[in-house]
Formats: structure tokens, C-alpha cells, sequence
């Protein structure tokens, strides 16, 4: 819950800040000078970029979170049972170790949308955080029928 309120409220900043760079981009268009013109829609490119990657992100978290939901309901999440540091993160060697295993059953049935999530996690408590979204992202596209990237 507290990582889904931290996303929201990052994600409404950002939007924020979108709308503010948009109006200064449309009030330089405004002026009319050749220079200023030139400035403003490249000042406009910023948050159409910004909103596509938000737009991108946030599809990837609900899709990630709807399969961890399915999996779930299935009994097939990971157990969170690693050796933890005194910090709280999570002991390498023992990541290390599940990923080893969660490597071998994604390659034993490569076309399962469950170990693939499975990888991701083992991805993510390795600290390879863009394997793991890439793992996610195959997971996604098999669970949705549709071609992995």
C-alpha cells in the first residue's frame, strides 16, 4: 500500500510539472518570434515525452501487479523467506542461490508466464533490477497471448 501511495504521489508531481513546462512551451508559441516559436515546442516535447514514459510505467505496474494477483490466487507466488543483512536487505548469496533455481525452471518450460514471474522476482532480490523488468515484461506478453519482446 505504502509503495502504491509513493507511486501516486510521484506520479501526480510529475503531472504537475508536465502542465506547468506545457504552458510556459504554449506561452513561448504565444509570442510569435520566430526564436521563441522554435523554443516552445521543443519546451512542449518534454512533458509528451514524460507522459509517455509515465503512461509506460504505469501499464507496466498494474500488469505486473494483475499477474502477481492471478498468481497469487493460484498459490504460486515466491515465499519471501531469503536471509536478510541487519539493514534488512536481502543477503546475496542467498538471492544467488533462488535465482539459480528459478533460472533452471524458467528453462524448463520457457513458454510459462509463472516461472518468468518467478525470474523476475529472483531478478529483482539480486539487485538486477533491468533483467528483471525485461522478465516481467515476458511474462506479461505470455500471460497475454502476445509476441515477448
Amino acid at each position: 500500500m505504502r509503495a502504491r501511495l509513493s507511486y501516486t504521489v510521484s506520479a501526480l508531481a510529475l503531472v504537475f510539472y508536465f502542465v506547468l513546462v506545457g504552458d510556459r512551451g504554449v506561452l513561448l508559441i504565444a509570442d510569435g518570434r520566430p526564436v521563441t516559436v522554435a523554443f516552445g515546442l521543443a519546451v512542449l516535447v518534454l512533458p509528451l515525452i514524460g507522459a509517455w514514459f509515465l503512461w509506460q510505467t504505469t501499464q507496466f505496474a498494474r500488469n505486473a501487479g494483475r499477474l502477481g494477483r492471478e498468481l497469487e490466487a493460484e498459490g504460486g507466488l515466491p515465499v519471501d523467506d531469503l536471509a536478510r543483512t541487519p539493514s534488512g536487505r536481502i543477503d546475496r548469496d542467498a538471492a544467488d542461490a533462488v535465482f539459480a533455481r528459478r533460472q533452471a525452471e524458467t528453462e524448463a518450460a520457457p513458454d510459462d508466464w509463472r516461472t518468468w514471474f518467478r525470474l523476475a522476482v529472483a531478478y529483482f532480490d539480486a539487485r538486477d533490477t533491468p533483467r528483471a523488468r525485461k522478465a516481467m515484461q515476458r511474462a506479461i506478453a505470455l500471460h497475454d497471448g502476445k509476441p515477448p519482446r
